[in-house]
């Protein structure tokens, strides 16, 4: 994967810039633990990919982190969840899911979790597996 292969239509920049301005605590927290090679690669956050912007990602390490909060819950939430990880998917990402207080909550279990990805995603030829954490 190329530095710059993502496709994304130019008004989600604007739509990242708010987000990154905006972010939640848990946001917040997981990005002090991840940000400047903490893990080994390296993660930007609030990243346009086709018509979605990712919490989390990391080109290198083939992986999408997403935090969901409350709306997730719901039906269409998790509908709309499937039908956003499918898409990623197509782009040969692990698509990772936390809920917000499960993060707050156990911080250290989740770095856990995503540096075990990273590792399998770094012996894997693809890094097509998914990944999928919820409370």
């Amino acid at each position: 994967m190329g530095k710059y292969f993502l496709k994304y239509p130019k008004r989600n920049i604007r739509v990242a810039r708010m987000l990154r301005k905006q972010m939640t605590d848990a946001e917040r927290l997981l990005w002090s633990r991840i940000r400047q090679n903490q893990l080994g690669v390296h993660f930007r956050r609030q990243v346009p990919i086709g018509s979605y912007v990712v919490d989390f990602l990391s080109i290198g390490g083939k992986l999408a982190i997403e935090l969901d909060g409350e709306q997730h819950c719901t039906e269409n939430g998790k509908m709309q969840d499937k039908i956003r990880d499918d898409e990623l998917r197509k782009y040969g990402l692990t698509v990772l899911r936390f809920d917000n207080i499960e993060l707050l909550k156990s911080i250290d279990a989740v770095v856990s979790q995503i540096s075990d990805v990273l590792e399998s995603n770094a012996g894997s030829c693809h890094g097509e597996r998914e990944a999928k954490v919820e409370s």
